[in-house]
């Protein structure tokens, strides 16, 4: 398993390319802007991309979307709870491609000998997801916007909870063992080390 991260756009978004290095086939997460860039990335490494995978609808994940999945012709898999509803300021409306397919708790997306596990984690929008990705032994959690180093994402946008998102840290911090966590923004982290030192434990912990 190979993870490449683009930081990319005024939100410095934590756009991932995670590939097989086997088969060379890949999945990118959150492209959020600078398609171009993405684009480069995959060809300068002769990557195929077989998947976009969204964490969630807001503008700053999604905002080279559409010329990816024309590039690319690869399928896009978001979950419906954030497909034209409001998520995010300004009102902002997130429209998923035609043909796009959306996610349920549980499903399994594969790419090569990759496979990426759903996980519903709503909060920051009603439809966030992360993405257990396992090859083999090997296990990378991507959060979105929902678990960040010492943080989690925020809950004062329309479609935002902060009840849910207690749900969702409990629910990752209840993953068994420790691994890596690739967030939307900032540097990554683990389960572990959330587990520890993250102030909003004892709220997850604690909630109903």
């Amino acid at each position: 398993m190979l993870i490449k991260c683009l930081t990319l756009g005024s939100y410095e978004t934590n756009c991932y390319i995670v590939s097989d290095g086997e088969s060379l086939d890949c999945a990118v997460i959150d492209p959020g802007a600078q398609a171009l860039e993405i684009l480069s990335y995959l060809e300068d490494l002769g990557l195929h991309c077989r998947a976009l995978l969204l964490t969630h609808g807001h503008f700053d994940h999604t905002g080279a979307l559409y010329d990816l999945a024309e590039e690319t012709g690869a399928p896009v898999y978001v979950s419906a709870r954030d497909d034209g509803v409001t998520v995010g300021g300004d009102y902002y409306r997130f429209h998923a491609p035609e043909g796009a397919h959306f996610l349920s708790d549980g499903d399994v997306i594969e790419v090569g000998k990759l496979r990426f596990q759903v996980l519903e984690t709503p909060g920051h929008t009603p439809g966030s997801v992360s993405f257990l990705c396992t090859e083999g032994e090997d296990r990378a959690l991507f959060s979105g916007d929902t678990l960040f180093r010492g943080s989690i994402g925020r809950t004062d946008f329309p479609g935002s909870s902060y009840p849910a998102i207690l749900h969702s840290l409990r629910r990752l911090l209840d993953l068994p063992g420790d691994c890596e966590v690739y967030p939307g923004h900032m540097d990554p982290t683990s389960l572990d080390r959330e587990r520890r030192m993250n102030p909003f434990v004892p709220a997850a912990l604690n909630v109903i």
